[in-house]
């Protein structure tokens, strides 16, 4: 991992906590008890960005990809108005690992094989953990990869991975994740395949002919995808790979 990979953000003021909650798809409360993965959607229920919580105090530490940072902020003093609220970058930096937690080490809600994060005021040099892999194989999907403006957080598994609270209250998109969850059967959504040959990222994968999803991030024979359910059955192509869904091999 670079330094630029993460950029920690610090929100503070009286009025931290209840804007957070309004926003985001997790409970800010829970930031009492570890660290808190949740996103911010738009009112249509779409991912706008996902990001970590950990409480500093009476302050919120904010941990999100770089690369998403600058729009976050903006969009956050968007929604601020006139809240008492403080928006202020960091010079920290994430360091992560699979081992025993360190002291000042928080356990990633989304799988227990993803280890520990914690934020310090140096750079992190001796991560040797191959990420890709674990991501892959307990499918977590990530920013600018699986999840994307077009996503709907629970087709990415967000209920399993500890991303949306179903009993916090109203937040934006508040009411399109609630009826997914409750008055519909997803029909698509992230899958595992096993995967033999060659075939890019974003390529589209087709079972007997049919359109069936869009082939993902690899590590190595596995690969995600977002598949259609009722298409990804039995062998199904990507380019020059061949793919079966995990549960279905």
């Amino acid at each position: 991992m670079t330094q630029s990979t993460r950029q920690i953000l610090r929100l503070s003021g009286a009025d931290t906590r209840d804007f957070l909650q309004g926003l985001i798809t997790n409970d800010i409360a829970l930031t009492q008890k570890g660290l808190v993965y949740a996103a911010l959607l738009t009112p249509q229920g779409k991912y706008i960005a996902d990001f970590f919580l950990q409480a500093d105090g009476d302050d919120i530490l904010l941990d999100a990809d770089a690369a998403q940072a600058e729009m976050l902020v903006q969009r956050l003093s968007m929604y601020k108005l006139r809240a008492d609220v403080t928006i202020t970058p960091t010079q920290l930096y994430l360091h992560r690992g699979t081992g025993p937690a360190p002291e000042d080490g928080l356990a990633d809600p989304r799988h227990p094989a993803l280890g520990w994060r914690a934020l310090r005021d140096t750079p992190q040099s001796d991560e040797t953990t191959d990420w890709d892999a674990l991501y892959v194989s307990h499918m977590i999907p990530r920013s600018g990869a699986e999840l994307t403006p077009d996503s709907f957080i629970l087709e990415m598994g967000f209920e399993r991975i500890c991303g949306v609270d179903f009993r916090k209250g109203c937040y934006v998109g508040q009411e399109v994740t609630a009826r997914m969850k409750h008055k519909t059967e997803l029909r698509k959504g992230l899958a595992k395949v096993a995967i033999t040959g060659d075939a890019a990222f974003g390529t589209a994968i087709v079972s007997d002919g049919k359109a069936a999803g869009t082939l993902l991030s690899r590590a190595g024979d596995e690969a995600l995808a977002y598949l259609r359910y009722e298409r990804a059955t039995g062998e199904m192509q990507a380019d020059a790979a061949t793919l079966r869904r995990i549960d279905d091999a």
